[in-house]
């Protein structure tokens, strides 16, 4: 027997009858309602609505599957993994609502950890007051603080290398001179972080920072070939901040998929983009671009 109809039927015409159901009722009955009788409107506590909830593109930065368990263990969950780094007043809401959507196609998952990377707890990232069950679902978040990590002493250097794009720069040169002591293997990632942090500096000038010798390195095909790599995804990364700055004020707030896509461009698509969108007059010229780039 199909019975939905029928209830919402029922609570369409006497939305306060919820207020009889509701836990805070129990003890006052139904003199918690007005009335509910045949002259009663029936809706002086409550409207009824039934509306339909859009379905919205949700992209994580990343989701970690422990090699053993694709429902995850108390010791090796599944992580949820989103980085932030700047002020977003609705990202809370979002974090939920994708959250949730993620454990809905993957029902296997048993133990969940959600992991939000911010510079620091002081990042405004949506209202003081929020709902109860999404204040609850927050107080279960790990937030990794970049500021509050970098003070701790005798760092891992993986976990050093996190720090490095909010160190202030008095300290950027210690910091990736010691992360290179310990891992040399990391001095790629290293040189991107610092083309990225300093733009306008040349390579000798990257190179005094991370502390590679330049009258040993410099000439080297590979040492060259690193400099040229982190230079160029530092280059990258600068433009697509750039350009979607452009896109949010020609073509209004941006997708969180379509960001995602702008930021994976190479730079010679970036730059062809950011001299396209002068012309744009809409999200749909934006949506045209990128199908006619695709692949």
């Amino acid at each position: 027997m199909k019975t939905d109809h029928w209830f919402y039927g029922l609570f369409q015409s006497a939305p306060d009858l919820i207020a009889l159901l509701l836990p805070a009722a129990g003890a006052a009955g139904a003199s918690a309602v007005p009335s509910l009788g045949p002259d009663s409107p029936g809706d002086v506590l409550y409207r009824f609505d039934a509306p339909e909830l859009k379905a919205a593109n949700h992209r994580l930065d990343g989701a970690l599957w422990p090699r053993g368990s694709e429902s995850g263990t108390p010791e090796q969950p599944v992580v949820v993994l989103e980085v932030q780094m700047h002020a977003k007043p609705g990202f809370k809401h979002r974090l939920f609502a994708q959250t949730a959507r993620f454990l809905q196609l993957h029902p296997q998952v048993q133990v969940l950890a959600v992991v939000v990377v911010v510079p620091h707890r002081r990042l405004k990232l949506g209202p003081a007051q929020l709902p109860q069950q999404l204040q609850g679902f927050l107080d279960g978040v790990i937030w990794l603080d970049l500021e509050e990590l970098g003070q701790r002493a005798d760092l891992d250097p993986l976990l050093a290398l996190l720090t490095l794009p909010v160190r202030p720069e008095a300290e950027l040169q210690t910091s990736a001179q010691k992360i290179l002591e310990l891992r040399p293997d990391l001095l790629s990632t290293v040189l991107t972080m610092l083309f990225e942090r300093f733009p306008t500096l040349s390579s000798k000038e990257i190179m005094v920072i991370a502390g590679i010798p330049a009258d040993q390195l410099l000439h080297t095909r590979a040492a060259q070939d690193l400099l040229d790599r982190g230079r160029l995804e530092g280059e990258a990364q600068g433009e697509a901040r750039l350009t979607l700055r452009q896109l949010n004020r020609r073509c209004g707030p941006l997708s969180e998929a379509t960001i995602a896509r702008i930021q994976t461009l190479p730079l010679d698509q970036l730059e062809a983009l950011a001299e396209a969108l002068l012309d744009f007059s809409g999200p749909a010229d934006l949506t045209s671009w990128l199908a006619a780039h695709a692949g």
